[in-house]
Formats: structure tokens, C-alpha cells, sequence
């Protein structure tokens, strides 16, 4: 017997990728293109092979390392004929590498990739508009590729707007753009067509019996029947394939999906550990994506984010709670009137916040911060960076004060779940942003481990990607405390509502010079203006006013952080 190193093979033009699953064990028997881990870089994911067969005898990366071309990712106990002989050459995951046709389908590129090099006839293929849940004339904003500019297999053609969400909708073929049916400002449904490619005509001869690697699965056509298999999947043989892994194994937590869905799951924000899979042994397909949506959008399903917070709605709004109904008047007889729909963001913050209203005990308490000396050290700040293009906002600072206040008193930095507290070992603040649109928050991710430069950059790339509409989900998720600033408007106090699942929000107004006492005369000191609000169902009235003091302290004399 003897080992042998599995590399990563070249992967195209990827320096570094992290690596998000292990699907195998030490122990396991491998074989040759079995999948051995799931990477995943800023635009896609995919699984890598394994290039020889044998057993498993050490796992060389955990999951959140990074690797590259020629990283070792396994090292394999292979029988001695098998170790003398030459390799065979690592397969390339670049979409430009010309590949025989059955290669290609079997790595999950189209065959039109190759036509060239085959001398096989093209034709016109149609890319329409896939299921994308319950929403109905979404709005284009955004095309990301060109008539004559080649499209790879789930490259994005364009980016969608509805009511809750951008989305970008992938290509489900490959080839020449030849057409773009669409323009910015279209309206579109499910089934409308996109784009016209050229791509090859020809069929693929039947997939190799062994499982593919890093291919990646083409949607399903939903006209097909059940058994049909989904297009540039291998052809289906007598025993159902077995899995790269199992998913019922304790080292191996994560869903049971392949990187095409999981990358579906996150374009919609969907939570695919509540998933429930319909495929082979657990496995979640897109369809199954595709129903939770569509079950939580239609109320009969609920995430655990969610169902932590809230109770089912009661059926019948305001009637079935013994309340008055809503006046019907008919304004117009007034005087004259006009008419004109609540914009996206309003319609869905409208929702969450009466609900965060009705559902949530709040209580806000107001205090002042002293800020007269982190005014100075802000101006000075931003003096000494003037050539880094970085502007250094109150905002920052108040976001570094906030973390360590969460850190001295926990509770503020927690959620309910049921009649259990879940305390969170991370620090990622929310902040309220106003943009054309109405207000989002975007989330800045551990600011405990940044410091006041880096959050405002952050905060300026976000707060851009807010204004032009490119807020993600995983950009707007996450958060454990929220602030809501109107330093730049004025107001002096207000009660901003809890952002659920949260337990608290800051309130801050615009500070002004005011005259303090410091116990010999009057001195003039800038005075920012706080309002905590807080679930009365986690916190008391005396913690909330310890936080709040703590906090105006760390504003007062910003060297507290520190301790």
C-alpha cells in the first residue's frame, strides 16, 4: 500500500476559496471523482473530486480554511500499482476549456461549449424566467451581460426587484447571448423569456456510471414527468446513485444539498437547515427551496427566526380581535385627493414593525451623552485619514460603544426563543439607512474585531449599496442589536420600535451645545440625545437605565472600550 496527496485542481480564476463542507471521513473508501469537499468562492460553489480511488487516511482542511490550486485536501491509502502509475490530468473547473461533449455534460458544462471543437450544429436556446416563488411582475433593474458575450451554465443574466427582494436569475443553458428579450424597467413573470443563446444541438452520449464531481445541476423542467431526470444529470441506472456522503453521519451537520441549491437557498434568503428534503436520502432540491418559500410567503410555514417572536396572526385582522374596523371614507368629497402605492421597502417594513409593535412590551428610556471630547477625536480623526477617502461618522464610535455594552450586559445581546433566552457569542450591529426607497439596515458583521476606520468604511460601502438598491439578503440578516440615527436630520428624543428578533434598539438624535453644570459654573458641552428601547419580556427597568449610563460613560471618555 502507499498514499497519495488529493490537490485541488486548477478551478479557473479563483486565487482562494473556502471551504464550507467535508463529505468525507477518514476511514472512508473513496473512489476516483467521488467529491470529497464543497468550496465556495465570492461567485459560486462548487464540489471537488477526488483523482484516484482508495481510502481516506487524513482530511487536511476544516471547514472556514482556505485553498487554492495544489492545496492539499486529502491524503488517500491507494493499493502500490495504482500509486506508480501517472495521474491523470486534474480536471479543469475554467467553462473555456474546450472538453469532449460526454466529458462535458458529465462536468456540468453544455455541450454548445464545445461545438466548435466538434464540428456539432448549433441552435437557438430559449432561457425563460425559472420559478422564483410567489411573486408576479418583478421588475428588471439590472443586465449583467451583453448580446455576443459567452454565458456560462448559472451565470447571472439579469437582476430582479419584487416586493421583498433583488434577485439575480441564473442562465439554465450555455452558449452565445444572441438576444436580450428584456430591458430595465421590464416587468417579467415566471415562464417569460429572457434570452435567446446559441448553443450546440447535438446530444450528449450518456453520463459515466460514477458520480460527477463539480458539476453543477441545470434547474429541473417542471413540465417533464417525476421520473424524468433533470437536464445534465448522468442518465438514471437500475440502483438509485449513492450520495458523496451521508447525510445522517454526526461529523457531517450540514443540509444535504448540492451547491446549486444552496446557492438558489441563499439568492432567496431561505434557511435551508429548515428545510425538509424530498430527494434521495434527505437530499434538498430546489423544488423543495421553491415550496418553503412558498409556504412562508403564504403564511402556513414559519421560520424559526420568526416563530421565535411571533404567534400565528389571528385570522381576520382587527375584527376577529374585538376591535372596530377600519372607517371607510371617501376623501374625494373633501377636496381634491391623489392616489399613488406605498413603495417596496414601506410595504415591508410596514408589516414587520406592526407586528414588532403588537408583539413586543416596549419600554424607552432617554438619557444625554456627553460627546464634547469624541467630537474633537471624530474632527482630528478625519483630519490625520483625509487622503484614505474614509470619513470617520459619530455613528462608528457609537457602534464600538454599543458592543462593549452588549459585552457587560448580555441580556441586551440576546433573543427568545420560546421560554429560553439564546445569548449570542457574537457582536454584528445593525443600522438604520436612509435611501430614496424608504429606510433599511444594513448589518456591519463582528465589530467587536474591527476598529472605528474599518466599520466606516464598511458602513460607507453598505450604506452606497443601500442607496443603488444592491442590498443583499445576507447584508440586511444577522444583527443582535440595531441603531437608529437621525443625527444628521435633528429631533431631540424619539421611540424607535425593536427590530425582532432583537430585544433592543438605540435611538440617537442630533447633539447640540447645551449648558452643563460641572459643579463650579455652567460650561458649554456637546450633548447627544439617547433613547433605548427594550422588550420588557427580557429586560427590567433597572438594567435598561445601568445600559444606558454605561454607555453615556464609554461616550463621555472613549478609552473605556479598551477596558
Amino acid at each position: 500500500m502507499a498514499t497519495m496527496d488529493i490537490q485541488v485542481p486548477d478551478i479557473g480564476d479563483f486565487d482562494s476559496v473556502g471551504v464550507i463542507e467535508l463529505l468525507v471521513s477518514v476511514g472512508d473508501t473513496v473512489r476516483p471523482e467521488q467529491s470529497l469537499i464543497t468550496v465556495e468562492s465570492d461567485k459560486a460553489s462548487m464540489e471537488i473530486p477526488s483523482s484516484h480511488g482508495g481510502v481516506v487516511k487524513e482530511i487536511k482542511v476544516k471547514i472556514g480554511d482556505q485553498v487554492s490550486q495544489g492545496s492539499v485536501v486529502v491524503v488517500l491509502e491507494t493499493a502500490s500499482e495504482l500509486a506508480q502509475a501517472s495521474p491523470r490530468p486534474p480536471i479543469s473547473m475554467d467553462l473555456k476549456t474546450e472538453l469532449p461533449p460526454a466529458q462535458a455534460k458529465f462536468h456540468g458544462v453544455a455541450p454548445n461549449s464545445v461545438a466548435a471543437s466538434t464540428g456539432t450544429p448549433t441552435t437557438s436556446i430559449e432561457v425563460r424566467v425559472p420559478d422564483i416563488g410567489d411573486f408576479k411582475d418583478v421588475a428588471v433593474i439590472e443586465l449583467l451581460v451583453k448580446p455576443g458575450e459567452g454565458v456560462r451554465l448559472e451565470q447571472s443574466l439579469v437582476t430582479v426587484e419584487s416586493d421583498k427582494a433583488s434577485m439575480e436569475i441564473p442562465s439554465s443553458g450555455a452558449g452565445v447571448l444572441k438576444e436580450l428579450k428584456v430591458k430595465v424597467g421590464d416587468r417579467v413573470n415566471i415562464g417569460d423569456l429572457l434570452a435567446v443563446l446559441e448553443g450546440s444541438s447535438a446530444s450528449a452520449p450518456e453520463a459515466p456510471t460514477a458520480p460527477a464531481g463539480p458539476a453543477a445541476p441545470a434547474p429541473v423542467d417542471k413540465t417533464a414527468p417525476a421520473s424524468a431526470p433533470a437536464l445534465g444529470s448522468p442518465a438514471p441506472t437500475a440502483s438509485a446513485p449513492v450520495p458523496a456522503h451521508d447525510p445522517s453521519a454526526p461529523a457531517l451537520k450540514a443540509p444535504h444539498a448540492s451547491p446549486s441549491v444552496r446557492k438558489f437557498a441563499r439568492e432567496l434568503g431561505v434557511p435551508l437547515a429548515e428545510v425538509a428534503g424530498s430527494g434521495p436520502k434527505g437530499r434538498i432540491t430546489q423544488d423543495d427551496v421553491q415550496a418553503f418559500t412558498k409556504a412562508v410567503m403564504a403564511g402556513t410555514a414559519q421560520t424559526r427566526a420568526i416563530a421565535s417572536v411571533a404567534k400565528p396572526a389571528v385570522a381576520g385582522g382587527g375584527d376577529a380581535l374585538g376591535l372596530l374596523p377600519w372607517p371607510k371614507v371617501d376623501f374625494a368629497k373633501f377636496g381634491p385627493v391623489e392616489r399613488k402605492d406605498l413603495g417596496r421597502i414601506k410595504k415591508i417594513s410596514g408589516a414587520n414593525l406592526h407586528r414588532n409593535w403588537v408583539l413586543i412590551p416596549h419600554v424607552t428610556n432617554h438619557d444625554d451623552a456627553d460627546i464634547t471630547e469624541l467630537e474633537a477625536l471624530r474632527v482630528a480623526t478625519n483630519k490625520e485619514n483625509e487622503k484614505s477617502g474614509v470619513k470617520v461618522t459619530m455613528l462608528a464610535f457609537l457602534i464600538k460603544a454599543c458592543v462593549a455594552a452588549l459585552k457587560k450586559f448580555p441580556d441586551f445581546n440576546s433573543s427568545l426563543d420560546g421560554d429560553q433566552l439564546v445569548l449570542k457569542q457574537y457582536f454584528h450591529i445593525g443600522f438604520a439607512a436612509d435611501t430614496p426607497n424608504g429606510l433599511v439596515v444594513p448589518v456591519i458583521k463582528n465589530a467587536d474585531q474591527k476598529g472605528v476606520l474599518q466599520i466606516s468604511q464598511e458602513m460607507g460601502d453598505l450604506a452606497k449599496k443601500a442607496r443603488d438598491g444592491k442590498l443583499g439578503p445576507a447584508d440586511m440578516t444577522g444583527a443582535c442589536f440595531t441603531i437608529s440615527s437621525l443625527g444628521g436630520i435633528g429631533g431631540r428624543y424619539f421611540t424607535p420600535i425593536i427590530n425582532a428578533p432583537e430585544v433592543a434598539i438605540l435611538g440617537v438624535c442630533k447633539s447640540q451645545m447645551e449648558p452643563v453644570w460641572d459643579g463650579q459654573g455652567f460650561v458649554p458641552r456637546l450633548m447627544l440625545p439617547l433613547s433605548l428601547s427594550w422588550d420588557h419580556r427580557v429586560i427590567d427597568g433597572a438594567s435598561a437605565a445601568r445600559f444606558n449610563a454605561y454607555l453615556g460613560q464609554i461616550l463621555s471618555d472613549f478609552r473605556r472600550v479598551l477596558l
